[in-house]
């Protein structure tokens, strides 16, 4: 079986902004697991920004496209680090791949990309997917890593996508809002209500939200 496993910037880092080395830890450890019963992974992680803040000092997230883009740089390689060493302990590699949305638009970019996840793949290696915040223009970055995991999962047509959060999944509300809200046990993709049950929120160390996984969902819903 092929796994996508997506994790965000809230489940990657601590509240004080850090990378969260124990979370990252038993994220691989599952990883090991699953690669021991013969599956493959592909994992999609968040938390460069959060890591290039925390590694400078800042006190908050900045707002400036020019700086966000400059906090990824120096806080991707620190989240490299974190999963390398977390995967090494189980005898396995990790490989970092940066995407941009033109990776799945331009043909030849598309083609490239998912000919090199193969072949990490078959050399066994485990691929780290982020966007490349560092490059990306903010008129065409995805802006989180929810639709990126889809679209990965739809060019390696992988069996399963899982996307990994810090609440316990969709609500009829925002259950830090609302103390009525409901869990949504099952969604169906035809669901009409889903953009009106998915808040735009996010936390203060990420990017996506409830709706950039409900897009997610769909992507994937519509690759079958």
């Amino acid at each position: 079986m092929r796994i996508v496993a997506k994790i965000g910037t809230s489940s990657v880092t601590t509240a004080s902004g850090e990378i969260d080395t124990t979370m990252v830890q038993s994220l691989c450890d599952q990883v090991a697991q699953l690669r021991v019963a013969g599956h493959e992974v592909i994992v999609v992680t968040s938390g460069a920004v959060a890591g290039g803040v925390a590694a400078l000092g800042l006190s908050q997230r900045p707002t400036d496209t020019l700086t966000l883009q400059a906090l990824s740089a120096v806080g991707q390689s620190r989240l490299m680090s974190v999963y390398n060493a977390a995967l090494e302990r189980h005898g396995l590699v990790g490989a970092q791949v940066l995407l941009v949305p033109n990776d799945f638009v331009d043909r030849t970019q598309y083609l490239h990309a998912r000919e090199t996840l193969e072949r990490l793949l078959g050399l066994g290696c485990v691929p780290i997917i982020n966007e490349n915040d560092a490059i990306a223009s903010d008129e065409i970055r995805y802006g989180d890593n929810d639709r990126i995991s889809a679209l990965v999962a739809h060019s390696l047509v992988a069996d399963v996508l899982v996307l990994l959060t810090d609440i316990d999944g969709l609500y009829t509300a925002d259950p830090q809002r609302d103390a009525s809200a409901r869990l949504v046990q099952r969604v169906e993709a035809d669901d009409e209500l889903l953009s009106v049950r998915a808040g735009e929120s996010a936390g203060e160390r990420g990017s996506g939200g409830m709706a950039s996984k409900l897009a997610a969902a769909r992507i994937a819903s519509w690759s079958g």
